[in-house]
């Protein structure tokens, strides 16, 4: 028979976030005690501690705290849905929704992908996180965030994964390089070049695979985790890039041009997904946004028009 209650859940979950007994205090309007003796019962009922307490310091979560937290948060998460379910009785998407995305994913659809669904479903709240593939798996696991789009590369086999687009990479080149009014550019044309890097993984052992599989290494000069940094020192000239993501429009930060140019070889392109974790069961709110995005990301011409060149059929 279960003993706990969602009431004791809660508790955990926001002295957990909190890190302090007194902080859930005050964001839940419940009193201190309430919530220790909640969480104490919490532990006896489960066998195990679930924080180390700190003298005037707060609390920190046990291995086995951490670790309950994961499912504590998804057992509330279907809560809530249910709760939901029965007060509106099925009508509607409601509740708050947390996603995560790659980050240089992020600001070429997120925002009018989230504008356009808070249109359709009032009711309903989005909370984004960006980062890269690590950041994401880790949000996923500890349950901070249900759904993350990202590039399906090097997922674990805990996560699994729904591709809703594929994407081309290409060359970019500073203005005036004398490739830039070529239709296409090959991959050797470039090789003794300087190679300005997007240093995010997995894109980074993307980038640098496409050119091992045409027998060639690269010469880096320089890396860098932003992609707005990368497109300015293609602008100032101080190398040339291969990217996936096109931002509209072709001016750096510093108002210099840059060239996107198709790749003539045979490369792979990058296929984009929806990510969650295995064991966790998609709450509605999570399912229609997935769809709603699917359905955008399929006619990117019209709802996208600066990432149509780069779309691949899948």
């Amino acid at each position: 028979m279960i003993r706990y209650t969602l009431r004791q859940l809660e508790y955990f979950e926001e002295a957990a976030n909190c890190k302090s007994i007194a902080a859930a205090s005050l964001k839940l309007n419940i009193s201190q005690p309430s919530i220790s003796s909640a969480v104490r019962k919490l532990e006896d009922q489960l066998g195990m501690d679930l924080f180390i307490r700190h003298h005037a310091q707060g609390v920190s979560l046990t291995r086995a705290g951490a670790r309950f937290l994961k499912y504590s948060r998804n057992l509330l998460r279907l809560g809530r849905e249910l709760q939901e379910e029965g007060s509106s009785h099925g009508i509607g998407v409601t509740r708050n929704l947390s996603v995560g995305c790659f980050t240089t994913l992020a600001p070429v659809f997120m925002p009018r992908l989230i504008a356009e669904f808070c249109r359709l479903h009032p009711s309903a709240t989005i909370s984004l996180e960006e980062g890269n593939q690590a950041d994401l798996i880790r949000l996923l696991r500890s349950g901070e965030i249900e759904i993350a789009l990202l590039y399906d590369l090097e997922l674990p086999e805990d996560i699994v994964s729904q591709q809703v687009a594929k994407f081309a990479p290409y060359v970019l080149l500073p203005e005036h390089h004398r490739f830039a009014k070529s239709e296409s550019v090959c991959l050797e044309w470039l090789a003794d070049e300087p190679f300005i890097l997007l240093d995010i993984p997995p894109s980074r052992d993307y980038f640098v695979g496409l050119f091992r599989t045409e027998g060639l290494k690269p010469q880096i000069r320089f890396g860098s985790h932003s992609l707005e940094m990368v497109r300015g020192m293609v602008g100032q000239g101080l190398g040339y890039s291969v990217l996936v993501t096109r931002p509209l429009g072709n001016s750096t930060y510093c108002g210099e041009h840059v060239v996107m140019k198709p790749i003539s070889n045979r490369v792979s392109a990058s296929a984009v997904s929806f990510a969650r974790l295995q064991q966790v069961r998609p709450t509605r709110v999570a399912a229609a946004f997935e769809k709603f995005s699917k359905e955008q990301l399929s006619d990117l011409p019209r709802c996208f028009p600066a990432s149509a060149p780069a779309l691949v059929p899948a």
